[in-house]
């Protein structure tokens, strides 16, 4: 099995975020492709970042948090529902969540809104290599990343990641590679 870069690193960074926000009873939810490996088991692709999910309420108590457990706030000039931080050489996009009156959650953009699938946020939690994250659930995951993408290897990343998810879950292993 390959070893892909950062992974010690980002799952170091995981663990402390889980710690850090669970600490100060601050909902999150990670998803992405780190979400993918979490739900199967493995770590299935390179990450250039960490994504995690927060109620819009909680963005500037969780900016502070960032701050002081050293996350350099480095926002992007086309952010538009998220911003970013980052440590140590990873990086973390933090994407805002809010709820309509019909209780649909979704991200508020300049121009509307960016929808979740439904039953996106909830209990979920899944472990890889000794870390515990909350995650957005397996379903939401493969109705996310099942849409149709206009770029090629966004595409072709979200089609390796559905398929990653479908198959059954990889039951952990220690090898002397993991770092727990």
């Amino acid at each position: 099995m390959p070893e892909f870069r950062n992974v010690p690193e980002q799952l170091a960074a995981l663990a402390d975020l889980d710690s850090l926000l669970a600490h100060h009873a601050v909902a999150y939810w990670l998803f992405g492709g780190w979400a993918v490996d979490f739900h199967a088991g493995r770590v299935t692709r390179e990450h250039a970042d960490i994504d995690i999910a927060v109620w819009l309420e909680d963005g500037a108590r969780v900016a502070g948090l960032l701050r002081d457990a050293a996350w350099v706030h480095r926002p992007q000039a086309d952010e538009d529902g998220y911003t970013c931080y980052e440590r140590q050489g990873i990086r973390l996009e933090v994407a805002l969540l809010a709820r309509d009156e019909l209780g649909q959650v979704y991200t508020p953009v300049q121009n509307g809104r960016g929808e979740w699938p439904s039953d996106s946020f909830g209990d979920d939690v899944a472990e890889l290599r000794g870390v515990r994250v909350r995650v957005m659930s397996r379903d939401a995951l493969i109705a996310d990343k099942s849409t149709l993408q206009m770029d090629a290897e966004v595409a072709a990343k979200d089609r390796a990641d559905v398929a990653s998810l479908v198959r059954p879950r990889q039951t952990p292993q220690a090898s002397p590679t993991d770092h727990r």
